[in-house]
């Protein structure tokens, strides 16, 4: 295991024998009082964070500067599209891209991409896996399908955007992501093969690998359009709600429904962002305290980009709040985040992070 200059990895404590679903770890809504927000940023290519106290206000730790640098992660020496999540048994999990798409610019590889151009834009085989149970000291994990699954993943166009979700029925975690099943001009590839498309597995206990081989989560109506960045939340009074991309013109967000977590999404054909050009990457995150969902994004199609935000009571009608500093959501000290996700945390760990991070 390698190890960050910015953040000293250790082993998290052994779940052992007793279910994941451990009861009474996790503190519950009420002990909640901050957010953290985990980004990453093109420069660099690493793990970013920032706290708010009040949900709208979102200041950077360690002064924007990454707070895990992504070349002690990755077999590209850089990561995209962090999601962090916090399990039934108290832990904290992050699952990234194993990706540098600015790796020849930057001197890491003689080449544009890490494989021949017939793989596609930005082709990968793998992902990061991260656990903590402090969000200071981290375990880490790099993962490759075409190596564990290479009969169905062995020439895999592209493994991007994993998240992370408890699934009470497997006791398992669960990590959902995009690929690309073959490289975009492979001439062996079918149509369906050549596009992204949502997929799921589990892993193993200690959240080091994928232990079931990579099934399809959902099916677009229509076979052209490829789909992308999923968000899976819970829904209040059961079910489960999956945001993602469908890239239409414009590429956007739109919502889907099951009562499964992994199977049964239906399509709906409407776009909730609400932006004029494309966005990409949703994650959605309860405000503490009230029955309102926020839905983050990212907006690529800006200059600068940035993140756009929508509100919800009922994941029916979705109200636009604008964008970091042009609305009520404020970016401190930090521009042009990447591809985030937010979770709630209490008092005690915002102030262990910002304490930890003042020392650095």
């Amino acid at each position: 295991m390698k190890k960050s200059a910015l953040l000293a990895f250790a082993a998290a404590a052994a779940i052992g024998t007793s279910p994941l679903s451990a009861a009474n770890v996790i503190p519950s809504e009420k002990d909640m009082s901050a957010y953290l927000l985990v980004y990453f940023s093109d420069s660099d290519h690493s793990i970013h964070f920032a706290v708010s106290r009040d949900g709208y206000s979102f200041t950077a730790v360690n002064d924007n500067r990454p707070v895990i640098a992504g070349d002690t992660l990755a077999d590209q020496r850089g990561i995209r599209d962090p999601h962090i999540y916090r399990g039934p048994d108290g832990n904290f999990y992050m699952a990234l891209t194993d990706l540098h798409i600015y790796a020849k610019k930057h001197g890491l590889r003689d080449t544009e991409w890490e494989r021949p151009d017939e793989y596609g834009w930005g082709n990968n085989r793998g992902l990061v896996l991260m656990k903590s149970s402090d969000l200071i000291n981290w375990t880490h994990n790099e993962t490759r399908l075409d190596k564990l699954f290479p009969e169905e993943f062995g020439e895999i166009g592209c493994a991007w955007a994993p998240q992370t979700i408890y699934d009470p029925e497997r006791d398992a975690m669960m990590v959902y992501f995009t690929i690309r099943k073959k490289g975009e001009h492979l001439k062996n590839a079918t149509k369906d093969e050549r596009k992204t498309r949502l997929y799921y597995a589990y892993t193993d206990k200690d959240f080091t690998k994928l232990v079931t081989k990579p099934e399809k989560l959902y099916e677009y109506p229509d076979e052209d359009i490829q789909v992308l960045d999923a968000d899976i939340c819970p829904l209040p009074n059961g079910g489960y709600a999956m945001t993602y991309v469908a890239q239409e013109n414009p590429g956007g967000i739109k919502i889907a429904f099951s009562d499964k977590i992994n199977s049964g999404y239906n399509y709906i054909p409407t776009q909730i962002d609400g932006e004029p050009k494309g966005c990409e990457a949703p994650n959605v995150w309860k405000r503490i305290g009230e029955n309102r969902w926020v839905v983050m994004y990212d907006v690529f199609s800006i200059s600068p980009h940035n993140f756009g935000f929508v509100e919800t009571t009922d994941f029916k009608t979705f109200i636009p709040i604008g964008h970091f500093n042009d609305g009520p959501m404020k970016s401190t000290n930090f521009t042009s985040p990447k591809h985030g996700a937010v979770i709630q945390i209490t008092s005690e760990e915002a102030d262990r992070l910002e304490k930890h991070f003042c020392q650095k």
